[in-house]
């Protein structure tokens, strides 16, 4: 049953993570221009990816789900290189943000950026609950140091 609310709350948080990335997303957009705005877009891109990985795959460990995230970005961008996603996003908005239009080699790069970002903010809490853990189970063995 633990396992089960653990996932829970990692697919809550990789929601709110997922909400989080639209939001930074908008206001660079709304606060920068140009090449700033769109390159952090493209990183922010894959940080969303992570989160809806994470959100399907909640176990998923940070290397894994960077993997993933980056590996889906790229094969969004690759097939922006048919010219399918760019006849749907003049159809769709919805298409437009989600597969873009047309092919940049140099985003395939931020997309990498964004993969790493989120995989080492992704580790952060992992360690630190760990250790927490291994701290814990110290103190409840007695064998702290000042303990019994």
């Amino acid at each position: 049953m633990d396992d089960l609310r653990g996932s829970g709350r990692r697919r809550v948080a990789a929601g709110v993570v997922a909400v989080l990335t639209v939001g930074a997303g908008l206001g660079v957009r709304a606060v920068a221009g140009g090449d700033v705005a769109k390159y952090a877009g493209d990183a922010l891109y894959t940080v969303l990816v992570y989160a809806l990985v994470l959100f399907v795959a909640p176990r998923l460990r940070p290397v894994a789900a960077a993997v993933a995230a980056a590996g889906l970005s790229w094969a969004v961008e690759l097939f922006q290189l048919t010219g399918v996603p760019d006849d749907l996003g003049r159809r769709s908005a919805a298409a437009r943000l989600v597969l873009g239009s047309t092919f940049n080699a140099p985003d395939l790069g931020w997309y990498l950026v964004g993969a790493a970002s989120a995989a080492l903010l992704h580790a952060g809490p992992i360690r630190l609950v760990r250790s927490g853990r291994a701290r814990s189970a110290v103190v409840a063995k007695g064998s702290a140091p000042g303990g019994a």
